[in-house]
């Protein structure tokens, strides 16, 4: 039976290493590749008309709608003879019914971007490439390389939805032989050139190689999926408190009742860690803008104190506008004052003193009452009027000589 091609399914533009880009599309033959076939067959290389190769345009690529298919266990048929070809050959370019097998086989577990780079550098290995993955399935995997996490229907899902992929072989065997080679038609296998040491066998692909059927990829490195599983193993109690977390019970995670609850409390701690860190950082922030907002206001305020003082001291200093005022005020009350006429004293003279009417007596003795003289005026009581002008009007002394 035949393996019919993905619908919808267009082959890839793809660069050989003469820096020449083509796409054939079926039905196309180019004139180098018809006299190729001709000598092949044994007839004339102009026989019959020819049509132009149609080269990559380089347009939109279309989107693939439907994924890959399994190859029928009898293994591929075709009406085009299968001819062996070398390496060199199918870089130059083949008709499109008659494409390049490659075969890339792995395990492809935990399918990840490394797997997936070696099959995009396998579909592009030739200008017109059909690529054939095998999958092993979990009772080989299991026996000559370990436990795997997906299913081998997982992987051969996994692989059928791969963009780079147009068929897929279930139950791969470990180690090709030439009748497997044979069933699939299979030009040329991919893998990177590093001796895969399995099963045995210092290099699994040693034959192949020894075949000329052998082309090399290149690994991806610092992805791989015992790197993968290296980090959940790591990580394990992480990963148990995210699936908890997610709902899973401690009977799915294979997880005893005392450790859930100890990472169930562990979760809450943790949470609550969580929120006396956002509070503490809503409180710095809270914090800076009520110190920000303070510097702010202590700025003002000293700004508002200079202006304040300076105020002051031009209106109330020595200079100031105040003391102006004041001297002014002063004079212009002197100009405006009439002087006050001084007031008679007692013995009728203009201005009276006390000391003017003081006459002098002749020096007498302290113990004789005789030689104390007469009261003087200045002793006089004084009536209440003369005491009054005698302090309203400031009094004036005058010489002896008047």
């Amino acid at each position: 039976m035949q393996t019919f091609k993905v619908p919808h399914r267009l082959q890839e533009c793809s660069t050989d290493r003469l820096g020449r880009t083509r796409r054939q599309l079926t039905g196309a033959q180019g004139n180098r590749t018809s006299s190729m076939v001709g000598r092949r067959r044994g007839s004339r290389a102009n026989s019959g008309p020819h049509r132009p190769q149609q080269q990559c345009s380089g347009g939109p690529r279309k989107t693939l709608r439907e994924p890959a298919l399994f190859a029928k266990k009898t293994g591929y048929e075709s009406e085009v003879p299968h001819e062996k070809m070398t390496i060199a050959q199918a870089k130059r370019g083949t008709p499109a019914v008659r494409p390049v097998r490659v075969y890339a086989d792995g395990i492809f577990d935990l399918f990840h971007s490394g797997h997936a780079r070696a099959l995009m550098q396998a579909k592009n290995l030739f200008p017109n490439t059909h690529l054939i993955v095998g999958v092993c399935s979990d009772e080989l995997t299991h026996k000559y390389k370990g436990y795997t996490v997906m299913t081998e229907s997982e992987r051969y899902e996994a692989l059928i939805h791969c963009r780079y992929v147009d068929e897929v072989v279930r139950d791969a065997p470990w180690t090709l032989s030439p009748d497997f080679l044979k069933k699939h038609k299979i030009d040329f296998v991919a893998h990177d050139d590093i001796p895969y040491t399995s099963a045995g066998s210092e290099d699994v692909y040693k034959h192949i190689k020894e075949a000329g059927m052998f082309v090399a990829t290149q690994r991806t490195d610092g992805i791989s999926t015992s790197d993968l599983i290296t980090r959940i193993v790591r990580d394990y109690d992480l990963y148990v408190r995210r699936n908890l977390q997610r709902g899973y019970t401690a009977r799915d995670l294979n997880v005893s009742f005392i450790r859930e609850k100890k990472i169930r409390l562990q979760n809450q701690v943790d949470r609550m860690k969580e929120t006396v860190k956002t509070v503490e950082e809503k409180s710095k922030h809270f914090v800076f803008k009520v110190e920000e907002k303070s510097h702010d206001l202590i700025q003002k305020w000293e700004e508002k104190s200079r202006e304040f003082i300076g105020n002051f001291l031009e209106l109330f200093g020595p200079e100031g506008a105040w003391h102006v005022i004041q001297e002014q005020s002063g004079r212009m009350l002197q100009a405006l004052s009439p002087y006050a006429s001084p007031v008679a004293s007692p013995r009728g003279s203009p201005s009276s003193s006390p000391t003017r009417g003081r006459s002098p007596s002749p020096p007498s003795s302290p113990t004789s009452p005789s030689s104390r003289s007469p009261r003087s005026p200045r002793s006089t009581p004084t009536s209440p009027s003369s005491r009054k002008g005698a302090s309203a009007y400031p009094l004036t002394f005058l010489g002896d000589d008047e």
